[in-house]
């Protein structure tokens, strides 16, 4: 990939935006826990591809289990998909549009601590907000690979401290 096409596609990104967001499970900053009603929660949620999920919780008690749908039903912890936790404030990036589902294991999971979220595909982006820039008057902004690399590393670092620690 050339340095003017690394440079197009980043005046793109800073054009065009796609909308992620952040999803504080169960509504708060610490509400992972048992007799939280996570299916009502969900249900007035919209999840899109590239969103994220935080968990926040004690995590010398419980932890988060991405599982199939079978496991999620059963409450099934030893076979699962992906270990989520990691510190107690933990988040995950849907990606793609597909159900998802998370489960508490150590007995929890019966006791309500698991979550479904359909995750739906990015809305196109409004043609109203992205502003046509004619090549014969844009003027190109080069950058090379690593300096695009470490740009996009630094919005996403931001982004997700900010959603952590200021929300």
């Amino acid at each position: 990939m050339g340095i003017r096409t690394i440079g197009a596609l980043l005046m793109m990104m800073m054009i065009i935006e796609v909308e992620s967001s952040l999803h504080r499970v169960g509504g708060g900053k610490y509400n992972w826990k048992p007799d939280v009603n996570f299916s009502d929660w969900a249900n007035h949620q919209r999840f899109y591809s590239g969103d994220w999920l935080y968990f926040g919780f004690d995590r010398t008690r419980h932890n988060i289990l991405q599982v199939n749908k079978s496991s999620y039903e059963q409450c099934i912890d030893n076979d699962f998909i992906f270990n989520v936790t990691r510190g107690g404030r933990d988040v995950f990036q849907l990606l793609q549009p597909k159900p998802y589902y998370f489960i508490c294991g150590r007995g929890y999971c019966l006791k309500g601590m698991k979550l479904s979220v359909n995750v739906l595909p990015q809305p196109p982006p409004s043609t109203s907000t992205v502003p046509i820039i004619p090549a014969s008057t844009a003027n190109t902004l080069i950058i090379d690979s690593d300096a695009f690399t470490a740009i996009a590393t630094t919005i996403l670092t931001v982004f997700i401290f900010k959603a952590l620690y200021f929300y």
